[in-house]
């Protein structure tokens, strides 16, 4: 009985230090699997990675967006700097060195973007360079935008120009009530100056 319960103990370690083992050779890339966005507008996509190994003294992280399937083209990479046509000036990513995390920025949304979106890393480690990538990825779908709706770039300007059109030819109150007070003393001056050349008048003539 007591040989029994020292196999099965042995058995539970075994499995335990497998499973650790396992753990530790965990690696992956994390994205939404759906995002939605509007046409014209802009949309991020999250990204977060893991990873088992010891890191370089200059690990020299980098990340790579593709689009359309898991081998497509090459749309950014950090190192690079590199943009694909189809994105320039529309494509930023928040992301720095140190962190597992960060997020894709499309600017100006348009129809053709509507595709999937994989992330993929590169890190320099102490077993040499190592490389993945998500294998799901992110499926980006576009909606089209209300006729009624401006862009959020233009609403400002939109809105100092609304203002400005509203008080043209009107005066500013600050003025009127100025204007009407210099009314109002004008007013009494010459009322006062008239009273007194009429008593002195009447005064003149009495003697």
């Amino acid at each position: 009985m007591a040989w029994l319960l020292l196999l099965l103990l042995s058995a539970c370690l075994q499995a335990g230090n497998s499973a650790g083992s396992n753990r530790d050779n965990i690696y992956g890339v994390n994205q939404p699997a759906r995002l939605s966005g509007v046409q014209g507008s802009s949309i991020e996509i999250p990204f977060s990675f893991s990873f088992p190994w010891e890191l370089a003294k200059d690990p020299q992280i980098s990340i790579a967006w593709r689009w359309k399937k898991v081998h497509g083209e090459f749309i950014y990479n950090s190192t690079l700097g590199f943009i694909h046509d189809h994105f320039k000036n529309r494509l930023t990513l928040n992301w720095s060195q140190g962190q597992t995390h960060g997020v894709l920025r499309i600017l100006d949304l348009e129809e053709k973007d509507q595709t999937m979106y994989f992330c993929r890393v590169y890190l320099q480690t102490t077993e040499g360079r190592k490389f993945w990538q998500s294998i799901d990825g992110t499926q980006l779908t576009i909606t089209e935008g209300s006729t009624t709706m401006r862009s959020p770039s233009t609403l400002p300007s939109a809105v100092t120009t609304a203002g400005s059109r509203h008080t043209e030819g009107q005066r500013s109150p600050s003025l009127v009530t100025l204007g009407a007070m210099v009314g109002m003393v004008v007013t009494k001056a010459v009322l006062i100056t008239a009273i007194s050349v009429l008593l002195i008048f009447l005064w003149w003539k009495k003697r």
